[in-house]
């Protein structure tokens, strides 16, 4: 699609604010004359395979401390406003989206996009980007769904995503923490982002609001997980916060991809809500993870990384600007996408964790109170920090496995997985990536051919055929046996040496479980706090 086909929807950006004349607009660009426009302002370089290579500028990550909620008649009583939903009054809202109006309208050019999200046609929500940068609305490109060409002469945005990474807005008259700012208005169907260019914002805005509307609105449980499906139509689900495997384990070449990280669960089945991927590029290669590895070409855009000196060659080690080095490119980058991205009800769901301490079984069968138990804590622990001398493990818990972006209580998130884990009688399988023998620095990290073997053993019904022991602390079933794993891994305890540290060490996690939960607990079952560890 290009300039020079597409008539530009200038009656709408007029009625938003945008005073088309001011600016030379790009509507609906392609890949291509995005890459080309950012080469042209000298804002990124192509790498040896032809990715674009931009910096984000100050903001490498998310700033969840400068997300805001508008709280309004809509929001009030329904958003659990906390650390991650903090509220903001509506002229605060009406300020910043004239200041970024403003600013959009003395800009040279402006990118605009019309996109949409949800792969399930009965929730697509169409979704208008305006950018003041070609790469930031090559993410957009990337990362949503992409209309055809005759659906633009009749498309209607739902909401309006206005960026303007460029600005930096007065925290006193704005009424925010500092200069940057990510808000969302339910009622105004907008999100502004300014003062950050971090592409990422633009992705978890509309992930966050999904999260509202979906189940809020239309009774869809909006997951934070990848999903596949296998060649026999069997779908699967997995959950997992950063370093847990996520993506690694999804990517099966027997198994097509549906999505690697945001989903929603309807009477039907699952669906994407994206059109892409935004992967993480720390340490890749092509062993490691050849889809990834493979993505990085013409369209991709990478972020934050440095090339090896004196080449454009990408050096996925280096992590001098961030660890959170990314990439996004579209679904159809993977060979094995499946298209449209949606399945069917889910047989086997995946919760990841990385348990840094070695308490966790390395694979086990949940109940559906310890599913919503687990569910809602969102917990690994990893080492703590790259500094000298840091080794012990850090505990990490994040509701629903994704509490940034979770506008309502995780007991409704959960609830509604509890509600569907009964209805279809789904097997919840807890699985630990982590350690075993013993904790970070004394135990080893578990082989990743086992933990294949054992995600295979679960999608080919052959863990059902097990028997089942009980962990005496956390309460989930283990399998006594597995193929393809020796069993002598399979109880976390049988694999230390020091038997009384091993339970002093689950006695301890039981305790952070527990304390985690409090704050919880008023909204939720009581045969899920009745899944809590016990110490």
């Amino acid at each position: 699609m290009s300039l020079t086909t597409i008539a530009i929807p200038t009656k709408g950006l007029e009625e938003l604010g945008l005073h088309s004349t001011n600016n030379l607009l790009h509507y609906q660009l392609s890949a291509d004359e995005l890459v080309q426009d950012t080469l042209r302002l000298h804002q990124g370089e192509l790498n040896n395979t032809g990715a674009l290579v931009v910096k984000t500028g100050e903001f490498t990550g998310r700033s969840p401390k400068d997300k805001f909620i508008v709280i309004d008649e809509i929001t009030e009583n329904s958003v659990h406003w906390n650390d991650f939903n903090i509220p903001l009054d509506e002229k605060y809202f009406h300020c910043i989206r004239k200041k970024i109006l403003d600013h959009l309208n003395v800009q040279p050019e402006l990118w605009v996009r019309d996109s949409y999200a949800c792969a399930e046609p009965r929730y697509r929500l169409n979704i208008r980007v305006i950018n003041d940068n070609p790469w930031s609305n090559l993410f957009a490109y990337n990362m949503f769904l992409r209309p055809e060409e005759e659906e633009l002469d009749h498309f209607t945005p739902d909401w309006h995503i206005l960026a303007a990474p460029s600005l930096k807005l007065d925290p006193m008259e704005c009424g925010v923490r500092q200069h940057n700012a990510a808000v969302i208005s339910f009622k105004h169907r907008t999100i502004l982002i300014a003062g950050s260019g971090y592409t990422g914002e633009i992705k978890k805005g509309i992930f966050s609001i999904l999260n509202y509307i979906l189940p809020h609105d239309k009774g869809v449980l909006s997951m934070h997980c990848s999903a596949n499906i296998g060649r026999d139509g069997d779908t699967a689900l997995f959950f997992g916060l950063s370093g847990t495997g996520k993506t690694t384990l999804s990517a099966d070449p027997d198994r097509k991809l549906i999505g690697d990280d945001e989903h929603g669960w309807t009477d039907q089945g699952v669906f994407n809500f994206e059109g892409g991927c935004y992967a993480k590029c720390i340490d890749l290669s092509a062993e490691k993870e050849p889809a990834i590895f493979a993505a990085i070409r013409n369209g991709a855009l990478v972020e934050n990384t440095n090339f090896y000196p004196g080449t454009l060659e990408i050096d996925y080690t280096n992590k001098s600007i961030t660890e959170n080095t990314r990439v996004s490119y579209p679904l159809h980058y993977i060979c094995n996408a499946k298209e449209p991205a949606t399945g069917g009800i889910p047989e086997n769901i995946f919760f990841l964790t990385c348990d840094a301490y070695g308490v966790l079984p390395p694979v086990s069968k949940l109940t559906p109170a310890q599913a919503m138990y687990q569910f809602i804590s969102g917990y690994t622990a990893k080492v703590a920090g790259t500094e000298a001398g840091v080794t012990e493990p850090k505990s990490t818990f994040s509701a629903c496995f994704g509490a940034p972006f979770l506008p309502l209580h995780p007991g409704f998130y959960a609830g509604m997985l509890g509600e569907k884990l009964k209805k279809h009688n789904a097997n919840v399988w807890l699985i630990n990536t982590g350690w075993t023998g013993g904790s970070y620095g004394t135990g080893s990290r578990m082989k990743l051919s086992y933990t294949r073997a054992m995600i295979s053993a679960a999608l080919n019904g052959q863990l059902n055929q097990a028997a089942f022991e009980t962990h005496p602390v956390f309460g989930m079933a283990m399998p006594t046996s597995c193929p393809g794993v020796p069993s002598t891994v399979l109880n976390p305890r049988n694999t230390w040496a020091d038997k009384e540290a091993y339970d002093k060490t689950a006695g301890s996690l039981a305790k952070q479980f527990i304390t985690n939960f409090e704050k919880y607990a008023s909204g939720v079952a009581p045969e899920v706090l009745a899944a809590a560890p016990k110490i």
